[in-house]
């Protein structure tokens, strides 16, 4: 059972013993998909570019140093909680969350623009870096919109207020420092650093150079909309032992969507579009599934076995069917604990690699069947010198 972390005396970040979760040994990574709004660099400004300039200088390394101090602890004490973040969220990070977000990007429900808060930006973060930390900030509902899927449904997206991002933004970065250090390798989307066409590349070289004979296509449905916010805190917690943190995050998941006039909240779902909903995402899987599968791998797999996963979009590749049957029973049962399913029309296992062709020839099957991922398909074919 989760309890309340005790006090220490770190400096910098004070930590103590995080409890165990799926605990087998993190694999090291490196990380990303594009975050679900576009990130961009400031253009310079008039006037005073040489002494904003010299200050954003600054307060960049200044962050940098924070976040590196950070990223250090949590690379030496695997299984140690923070107690002592919230002090990290400053004008400084703010500042450079700030100038992260999209510019032109569709406001909220308070209409403001990025470049209507930059107008007075100074004055504007130190109003909402004061609030933070007394505990005055509000987080605001969410404006719903939508935006259309390749198969002609509507995928629901949640548009933040200005300060939301901001504050989500400086969180991010300050998560990051911790989770990025836990990540499997097997995880690719909304990863600094990492992106599709990282997990496109690992798919290949895994099914290229492992005996896959068999994938399983995997997808979880409705994911963002169906993680349960109470397990999500609960994982947060193996961490992070900050309440002010907690709390913060408790915030957005319960601020609502607005949508036709009428504010709707839920104890589910993370708020698709949102700029920290990624990395929560990531988080809620890293323990629901990751940390399993690669259990699975090292102590039932009895051939090769390769993972990707790009968000809630994974394959998983087996040498030997048994493994593959067993593997899509048991991740079922797993996500059900986690109040998760998977999509029954979207998840297929199948023969596919270099001997598919003439396994399913023999059993007069026809040709191997495809499978799609990160918008390519999949076909296993030979190079005119007949190399698969």
């Amino acid at each position: 059972m989760m309890h309340e972390p005790e006090k220490s005396d770190l400096a910098i970040v004070a930590v103590k013993p995080a409890n165990k979760v799926e605990p087998p040994a993190p694999e090291r990574s490196a990380a990303k998909r594009k975050a679900a709004e576009p990130v961009e660099r400031r253009a310079g400004t008039k006037g005073n570019a040489d002494q904003q300039s010299t200050y954003r200088t600054q307060s960049r390394a200044s962050v940098s140093q924070a976040l590196e101090r950070i990223r250090q602890v949590a690379r030496e004490r695997k299984k140690e909680r923070f107690t002592a973040l919230f002090h990290h969220i400053n004008t400084e990070l703010l500042t450079e969350a700030f100038f992260e977000l999209e510019k032109n990007a569709a406001p909220g429900v308070d209409r403001l623009t990025w470049k209507d808060y930059e107008a007075d930006l100074e004055r504007n973060l130190e109003d909402l870096h004061d609030r933070v930390q007394r505990g005055a900030y509000r987080a605001l509902p969410s404006r719903r919109v939508y935006i259309p899927k390749p198969d002609g449904r509507q995928r629901p997206l949640a548009v933040a207020a200005l300060e939301d991002k901001i504050v989500q933004r400086a969180m991010v970065a300050l998560l990051n420092a911790i989770y990025e250090e836990d990540f499997l390798g097997i995880s690719y989307g909304f990863r600094p650093g990492r992106g599709a066409h990282d997990a496109l590349d690992a798919l290949c070289v895994g099914i290229g150079s492992r005996k896959v004979s068999f994938i399983l296509d995997a997808d979880i449905r409705s994911f963002f909309d169906e993680i349960s916010q109470d397990w999500l805190i609960r994982f947060l917690e193996h961490r992070i032992g900050d309440r002010r943190i907690i709390r913060l995050i408790q915030k957005w998941l319960k601020a609502g969507v607005l949508e036709d006039g009428v504010v709707s909240v839920s104890d589910k779902g993370t708020g698709q579009g949102s700029v920290i909903s990624p990395l929560l995402a990531n988080i809620y899987l890293h323990y629901a599934l990751d940390l399993w599968a690669a259990r699975w791998r090292r102590r039932k797999a009895t051939g090769d076995m390769i993972i990707v996963r790009y968000a809630d979009d994974f394959i998983v590749g087996f040498q030997h069917h048994v493994d593959a049957r067993c593997f899509l029973d048991e991740m079922r049962e797993r996500l059900r604990e986690f109040a998760l399913s998977l999509h029954p029309e979207k998840t297929r296992l199948i023969e596919f690699g270099r001997f598919a062709a003439e396994s399913r020839k023999r059993l007069g099957l026809g040709k191997p069947e495809t499978f799609d991922f990160m918008g390519f398909t999949f076909t296993c074919g030979k190079t005119r010198a007949g190399k698969f």
